[in-house]
Order: C-alpha cells, then sequence, then structure tokens
C-alpha cells in the first residue's frame, strides 16, 4: 500500500507542464494571436502577412467594397452587375457637374466665380460621400442588429443634419446670392405627379433632365422653364430608381445578407461617383469651359478630309450611362414572378420540358418591351378587366370549366386573355397560363377544330403541375405573389 502511494506521488510529481492555449483571431484583415500564459496572463502579438502586397490590396478591397463571404455570399451576376453600376454613377457623376456648371451660366454668372461655386457644392456633397464610405463598412452587423442599427442611425442622421448646417455657414462666404436663389427654386420645383416616374426607365428620365440641363444657357430668357423641367425628370427618375433598388439588392442576397449587400453596394457607387466628380470637374474647367466646348469637342488626324469631328460631350455620357444601366439589370436575376418571366418559364416547359433558373433567364428579358406575347407560351395577355374580356354568357361557362380556380381564361384570335382573382399568387397565374399554353398547342396540332380544347388543356395541367412547381421552387424562383402591376382583379 505504501508503494502504491509512493508511485501516485511520484507521477503527480513527474505531470508535463501546461501548454499555453492560444489562438488566431482576425478583425478588418488583420490577424492577431492570442495566447494564455500558465499564470494566467494574456498576451497579444501581431501575425505576420507573408501574402504578397498586391494580393493584399486585392482582398483589401475585396473586403471593403464586397459583401463578407464573396463570391459565396451572393447569387450569380453580381460582379456583371457592380462593373456596370460602377460604370453608371462614374458616368452619372461627371454629367452631374456638366449640368450644374450649365445651370450657373444660364443664371447668369461668370466662368470663373461659376467653377468655384460649383466646385464648392460638390465639396460640400464629398463630405456626405466619406460618410458613406466608412458607414459600409458596418453592413455585416447591420444584418445581425438591424433594429439597433435602425435607432443609431436616427441618431446618426440628426448630427449629420447638424454638420451640415454648420457646413453651410461656414461656406456662406463661397455661396453667391443666385446660387441659393436656384437651389431653393430646384428644391421645390418637383412635389407633384411622381407617379409618372414608372412609366418611363429611371436613368433615361434622369438623363433627359441633365440635357435639359446643359442646354438651358442655350436659352438663358427661358432658364426657370428649362432648368426646372430637367430637374423634375431627375426628381422622378431618383423615386424610380429608389423603389426598385430594394428589390434588385434582394435578388443578389444568398445568405440573409441585404443590409451587407446594400452598405457595399453604396459604397462602390460612391467611389466612382467621386471619380466621376473628378473627371466632370477636370471637363468643366478645361474641355468644357464653354457652352461650344460643351456640346462639341474633339479632333481625329485620321480623317483628314474633315478637321474636326464633332464630339457630343454629354450625350456620349448618356448613352454610357444607360447602356451601363441596362447591362446592371440584365445581369440581376430577379426571382419573382411577372408577366414576363411566368410566360417564358412556361413556354421552355411546354416546349422542353425543362426549367430555367433566374440566372439563366435573366439575359433572355426583353427590357424594352416587356409586355410582348410569347406564342409558345399561348400569347397569354394579363390585366385588362372582366367586362372588356367576357361576355356575360361566356361567363358563366368559365367558371364551370375552372370553378376551383383563381383565374378565368378567354382564347380569342390573337391573344388569350387571363384575368386573376384579387387574391391570386403566382402559382395561380402559372396554372392559367399552362392550360393557355397547352390549349394553343393543342389547337395548332389538331387536324379538326374541339370545342372541348380548353377541358383537355386544364386536365394536362394538373397532371404534371405538382412536380413542375416543385421543380420551380428548387430552382430559387417564389411563388407566393404574382407582380402584374396595375393589372385589373377581380372578386365574385
Amino acid at each position: 500500500m505504501k508503494i502504491l502511494i509512493k508511485m501516485q506521488r511520484k507521477e503527480a510529481d513527474e505531470l508535463p507542464p501546461q501548454v499555453p492555449i492560444s489562438w488566431v483571431e482576425i478583425s478588418s484583415s488583420v490577424s492577431r494571436q492570442y495566447q494564455f500564459e500558465p499564470d494566467g496572463k494574456l498576451s497579444v502579438k501581431m501575425v505576420d502577412d507573408s501574402r504578397p502586397v498586391a494580393q493584399r490590396m486585392v482582398e483589401s478591397f475585396l473586403n471593403k467594397f464586397f459583401p463578407s463571404g464573396y463570391p459565396y455570399s451572393v447569387n450569380e451576376g453580381y460582379l456583371r452587375y457592380t462593373q456596370f453600376r460602377a460604370l453608371q454613377h462614374f458616368t452619372s457623376a461627371a454629367l452631374s457637374v456638366l449640368s450644374t456648371q450649365s445651370l450657373l451660366f444660364a443664371a447668369g454668372l461668370r466662368p470663373t466665380p461659376a467653377q468655384a461655386t460649383a466646385v464648392s457644392w460638390i465639396l460640400k456633397d464629398g463630405m456626405q460621400h466619406v460618410g458613406k464610405l466608412i458607414c459600409s463598412n458596418l453592413g455585416a452587423r447591420m444584418d445581425s442588429e438591424p433594429k439597433r442599427w435602425r435607432i443609431l442611425g436616427l441618431h446618426d442622421v440628426h448630427g449629420a443634419l447638424c454638420y451640415a448646417v454648420i457646413l453651410l455657414i461656414s461656406l456662406k462666404e463661397l455661396l453667391l446670392h443666385e446660387l441659393i436663389l436656384l437651389l431653393a427654386f430646384l428644391c421645390h420645383i418637383i412635389k407633384i405627379l411622381i407617379i409618372l416616374a414608372f412609366y418611363a426607365a429611371a436613368d433615361v428620365l434622369y438623363d433627359l433632365g441633365t440635357g435639359l440641363e446643359v442646354m438651358s444657357p442655350l436659352c438663358p430668357h427661358l432658364f426657370l422653364e428649362v432648368a426646372g423641367l430637367g430637374n423634375f425628370a431627375k426628381g422622378m427618375a431618383v423615386v424610380a430608381a429608389r423603389a426598385t433598388r430594394l428589390p434588385i439588392y434582394s435578388s443578389f442576397a444568398k445568405e440573409g445578407n441585404l443590409s451587407d449587400l446594400f452598405a457595399k453596394g453604396e459604397a462602390i457607387s460612391t467611389l466612382f461617383n467621386v471619380l466621376g466628380l473628378g473627371a466632370g470637374i477636370h471637363l468643366a474647367s478645361n474641355i468644357c469651359s464653354s457652352m461650344q466646348g460643351k456640346l462639341i469637342r474633339g479632333s481625329f488626324p485620321i480623317l483628314k478630309i474633315l478637321n474636326t469631328l464633332q464630339l457630343v460631350v454629354a450625350p456620349l455620357l448618356s448613352i454610357i450611362h444607360v447602356y451601363s444601366v441596362c447591362e446592371e439589370m440584365r445581369a440581376t436575376p430577379v426571382n419573382t414572378l411577372n408577366p414576363q418571366r411566368t410566360a417564358m418559364i412556361v413556354a421552355e416547359f411546354v416546349k422542353t420540358g425543362k426549367i430555367s433558373s433566374p440566372a439563366d433567364l435573366r439575359y433572355q428579358e426583353d427590357l424594352v418591351f416587356p409586355e410582348r406575347l410569347i406564342e409558345d407560351a399561348g400569347n397569354v395577355k394579363v390585366g385588362r378587366s372582366l367586362h372588356e374580356v367576357v361576355s356575360p354568357s361566356k361567363l358563366r361557362q368559365f367558371k364551370e370549366t375552372f370553378h376551383e380556380e383563381k383565374f378565368l381564361l378567354n382564347r380569342g384570335s390573337r391573344w388569350t386573355d387571363m384575368i386573376l382573382e384579387h387574391d391570386a399568387t403566382g402559382e395561380d397565374a402559372l396554372r392559367g397560363w399552362m392550360v393557355a399554353a397547352y390549349a394553343s398547342d393543342m389547337e395548332r396540332l389538331a387536324r379538326e377544330p374541339s370545342t372541348n380544347i380548353s377541358q383537355e388543356a386544364y386536365e394536362k395541367m394538373n397532371s404534371v403541375f405538382s412536380p413542375f412547381l416543385a421543380e420551380l421552387q428548387a430552382k430559387g424562383w417564389h411563388t407566393d405573389r404574382f407582380l402584374d402591376g396595375t393589372g385589373s382583379r377581380f372578386v365574385f
């Protein structure tokens, strides 16, 4: 027994020394090694970064301007969307400088004071850009605690307004009386009919307004009318752009990181806004320092017959701007159902038996004529009123054919009208579209006309709809809503 006790004491005396507990934490691309010493003290040391300088710069840029976890945290197409968004904001900012200078010319200011005042105006806006860049790093935290950051955001907005007032007071020596009057007019010109913005592309409206501002020096006696109309168009464009921003960002959110996506998207927009402002100041100070230079500038020595080739600066920037926006929209994989996307999905399924994902379908969408009829989908038209489509004699027949459905179909010679009930979802719209597509396909292949085509198409739709819907949802499509815009719906 004594020998056993001695052996246990010897083993206890020979226990190996405790190994310090250490770990590495990475924060803002900086690695730190933490270690608990045996005596309980905590030691910290920086971990040397052995990555090449170029790799560190690239990863730092990605951390600053792309969502956390990129590219795995976003849906397909985000990089292309971001590239053209950067180009869009660059050209938009350059255009804004030219239009600002033109407004000052038209208001009667001389070139040198006008340019100095425009730079002061731009620098004032630049302070807001710096704040956006700083706040963009907090996007992931906003995803975690959106309510907290909403409250803090209100506090920060209040503080920013106070600083803005102080900044305006400090710049009062630089602001001319005419500029103050112009700003007051521009702030109050757009107050009515904002809904008109949704009938035209937002950035086309914006460029139209900018073009009117650029042209305002050609008719100084109509300055208020031209500049006011231009700013009115730009105001509508801003509302339309802001209203569509959230669904576009939502289509890229893959891991519930919408706040991070929004913050990083605004950061990269701000960066290229600043670069565009710099390019615009250069154009305004040198190339476009006169009205003639603003509208026509440039020469090509290759064309010896024409000593000078007139380049239209502002319209060229507008063309690049609108093209960039179009490419942004083409790269966006929107996963909600609207009439065009629903028709394209049904047409492909009826024709090939396959279903495209939002990323596969995005480049097939028609951005100019989204309401075009698709023959393989039954030439369905949605949105007409029930009394315009169905006669009283046919209404009872349609109700009997589709008595359990939330849609009615009226097949005509050129198209098929579909009317939805007020609470119809995307699934209901898909069912109606498939019936129309199958009926059109049967009618095209039939040797003799049949009066039961709608019923046969309805039965065929029911036989394939369940697996079709399951695969559609697995591809990432949202079928809980159908976004038919201003379409008319009915209630029995």
